[in-house]
């Protein structure tokens, strides 16, 4: 599967890790940076992340920062994105199954390294489980 995946400073020590263990999974990774903890604008990096997975040129995506938040809000501002900031693989898992994220947030000041990954595997390996879920994420978009 192609993942996409992007950070600002805060989440650039995290990212080298994320994508070692999605390419050892098998994955494709496709970075769009940072590539240094120097100082960056989130969006610069986001952008291109979401417009990847909402070309369908990656099928699934990766974000990290600080707290998550600025780029989960972010990625959400584009149409066929469902961005989720998710600090525990339970949080991974629903978003998965009961609102087919497409996006995983991770907040790189709140979690370990090694719970980022864990967070990262979950949300690959997890369905959406379609039913009820299929309904109320129809009803997402505005447009």
């Amino acid at each position: 599967m192609k993942i996409a995946i992007g950070c600002d400073h805060a989440g650039f020590p995290y990212k080298d890790a994320i994508k070692q263990l999605l390419e050892a999974q098998g994955h494709k990774v496709q970075d769009f940076g940072t590539d240094s903890a120097e100082s960056v604008d989130y969006p610069d990096f986001v952008h291109p992340v979401a417009n990847a997975v909402e070309d369908r040129k990656a099928k699934l995506g990766v974000l990290i920062c600080g707290s998550g938040n600025g780029v989960a809000i972010t990625a959400n501002k584009h149409q066929k994105i469902r961005a989720a900031i998710c600090w525990n693989t339970e949080l991974a898992a629903l978003a998965r199954q009961h609102n087919n994220a497409n996006i995983v947030c991770i907040p790189a000041r709140f979690i370990s390294k090694r719970k980022a990954l864990s967070v990262v595997d979950i949300f690959m390996t997890s369905k959406f489980e379609g039913g009820r879920h299929a309904r109320r994420v129809r009803k997402i978009s505005v447009c």
